[in-house]
């Protein structure tokens, strides 16, 4: 295996305005995804680099809605993935993700 990049967690904050985005779980999934992808592109790899993501939710009922988001993100093989349910996120935000990708 290649050289590993570990990203920091990346909550829903829109880059244009530096603030949480509404719309619920599925717009803060994207958004946190699309922050991940962002970080990724930098580092000159995609989201087929992947290997393991977590993924912080502050609520569990909300993970259908996460994971058909999520599932837009990523082709198979899908990276490995944890979902763990957490009392509070930073900025009051629904969701945080963190990946680890091959570089």
């Amino acid at each position: 295996m290649g050289n590993l990049l570990y990203t920091s967690g990346q909550i829903p904050i829109d880059p244009a305005t530096g603030q949480i985005v509404e719309g619920g779980i599925e717009a803060q999934t994207r958004q946190s995804l699309l922050n991940v992808q962002a970080i990724l592109k930098e580092a000159g790899v995609t989201m087929g680099s992947v290997v393991k993501t977590t993924v912080f939710m502050a609520d569990m009922n909300d993970f259908p809605a996460m994971n058909a988001v999520y599932a837009d993100f990523f082709t198979q093989p899908f990276p490995a993935r944890s979902a763990v349910a957490v009392k509070t996120l930073p900025k009051g935000a629904l969701i945080e993700i963190e990946v680890v990708a091959e570089v």
